[in-house]
C-alpha cells in the first residue's frame, strides 16, 4: 500500500510562521512564478477559449511550492477574516454606524452586524475552551457594547 506524504506547508503550520502581510507576499511570489507560463503570449486566433490554455498550461512551481501556494491561499482566507474582525472594531470605536460598515463589506447593515457578533459568540466559546488567542471576557464585553443592538 502506498502512502501519500503529508504536505510540509500546512495552513496550521503557515498561519503560526507568517503573518498577512508575508503570507500575501509569499502568496503573490508563488502565483506570479506559477503564472509566467499562463502568462506566455498565445499565438492561437481563438481568443474566446482562454480555458483551454491554462487547462494546457505547465507550472513552473515543483510539487511542493504548489502546495504551499495553496495553503498560503487558506492562511491568507483566514488571517484576512480576522483583520475584518479588526477593521470592524476600529471603525465601531473611530465612530462609524453599522450603514457604514455594511457599505464598506459590500453587505447590508444587518447582515454586518450578525456576522461580527457571530465572531464574537466564537471568541466566547473559544475562550472557555482555553483558547489564548481569543478574546478576553472584558475585550468581549467591550466589543458587544460597541457592536450595539441588531439593525432593522
Amino acid at each position: 500500500m502506498t502512502t501519500i506524504p503529508e504536505a510540509a506547508a500546512t495552513p496550521e503550520v503557515l498561519e503560526r510562521e507568517f503573518s498577512l502581510l508575508t503570507a500575501v507576499t509569499r502568496l503573490d511570489f508563488l502565483s506570479r512564478r506559477d503564472n509566467v507560463v499562463v502568462d506566455q503570449p498565445n499565438d492561437s486566433t481563438d481568443h474566446d477559449d482562454d480555458w483551454m490554455r491554462i487547462k494546457d498550461a505547465t507550472t513552473t512551481l515543483d510539487k511542493d511550492e504548489a502546495l504551499e501556494l495553496l495553503a498560503l491561499g487558506e492562511v491568507v482566507a483566514r488571517k484576512a477574516h480576522e483583520h475584518r474582525q479588526l477593521g470592524i472594531r476600529a471603525a465601531l470605536r473611530g465612530g462609524a454606524g453599522w450603514p457604514q460598515i455594511a457599505r464598506a463589506m459590500g453587505v447590508s447593515p444587518r447582515a454586518a452586524w450578525e456576522r461580527h457578533t457571530s465572531w464574537l459568540d466564537r471568541q466566547e466559546k473559544a475562550r472557555a475552551a482555553g483558547d489564548p488567542d481569543a478574546l478576553d471576557a472584558e475585550s468581549l464585553a467591550t466589543a458587544r457594547e460597541l457592536a450595539g443592538r441588531r439593525p432593522s
